[in-house]
């Protein structure tokens, strides 16, 4: 995946998070089925901002950014602890 597909991804996950949280102000979904899907956004964000932090990081030592590979939701939540 390439920086600007990740960015891609980073938008579109936003844009998900701000479309779920006006349908819970119109009574469209729960906030129990808000608050799980916003729980698994929030991972699946932190997993494409930490691929993007790898690739940059990978670019400036001189190495190749296409061999960063994502890593798993629960290793990432175990560095915000």
């Amino acid at each position: 995946m390439r920086d600007h597909e990740i960015l891609g991804r980073i938008s579109d996950l936003v844009a998900e998070e701000r479309e779920l949280r006006r349908r819970l102000a119109l009574g469209e979904v729960t906030s129990e089925e808000e608050n799980q899907r916003i729980r698994s956004l929030e991972m699946a964000l932190d997993q494409c901002w930490d691929l993007l932090r790898q690739r940059r990081a990978q670019r400036e030592f001189g190495e190749d950014p296409d061999y960063v590979n994502p890593r798993p939701a629960d290793e990432i939540e175990t560095y915000q602890q």
